[in-house]
């Protein structure tokens, strides 16, 4: 299965060239804070024009208006819009969280123990999961700083759980792979500091059997 992985795009999706594959995972921010909500309905109709098979977007910490609105839910059509939820495509298990350790940001939770409760509600089956932030310690910080930006709690659930492949961003000069059996963690955030979508899209082929 080739995967196509994006995030962080921030309204600027139709400058993105796209390539071509199975399954595109896109993790979160793809408005710029929710100010206009036209452009959650253009990246749906963006997604549209796409040619994968499957395509599987969560929101990001950008998403007030998502969060706010159930009914801008359903502006998503398609794609598969993930809310702590999950969903097989093609015999390959996903679950999707757009929930940050941020406060006063969409879908934050600032309290540890309110975290490791919510991440402890995925399953231990998946294959690959799809969370907007990046677990602690892992692609988790940007350029110049030793802060990481990743969530604790994240970790320890994804250390137990192993999925074949954990896709995020949010920190956006923290874009990469890094691979530790049996787990490929991939920041695909996009967005740099100047304003522009100057990363490509991570893509993967992976074989899940």
């Amino acid at each position: 299965m080739r995967i196509v992985c994006i995030s962080d795009t921030h309204e600027l999706h139709r400058e993105l060239d796209v390539p071509s594959g199975d399954l595109l995972l896109h993790a979160g921010d793809f408005t710029f804070l929710s100010r206009r909500k036209s452009q959650i309905y253009d990246f749906n109709e963006w997604l549209g024009e796409l040619p994968h098979r499957y395509k599987i977007v969560i929101p990001g910490n950008h998403e007030f208006a998502v969060e706010a609105d159930p009914n801008l839910r359903h502006a998503i059509t398609n794609a598969v819009l993930l809310i702590d939820q999950g969903i097989n495509i093609a015999k390959v298990k996903v679950w999707g969280s757009p929930v940050t350790p941020l406060f006063g940001v969409a879908f934050g939770r600032s309290n540890p123990a309110d975290r490791r409760k919510h991440w402890a509600r995925i399953p231990r089956s998946v294959d690959i999961l799809l969370t907007h932030g990046p677990p602690h310690g892992i692609l988790d910080t940007p350029p110049d700083s030793e802060v990481h930006e990743g969530c604790p709690e994240l970790r320890e659930a994804v250390m137990r759980i192993k999925p074949r492949l954990h896709v995020f961003g949010h920190v956006h000069g923290a874009y990469g792979i890094f691979r530790n059996q049996p787990t490929i963690f991939a920041n695909a955030a996009l967005f740099s500091a100047t304003g522009d979508l100057d990363r490509t899209p991570i893509v993967l082929d992976l074989d899940f059997g």
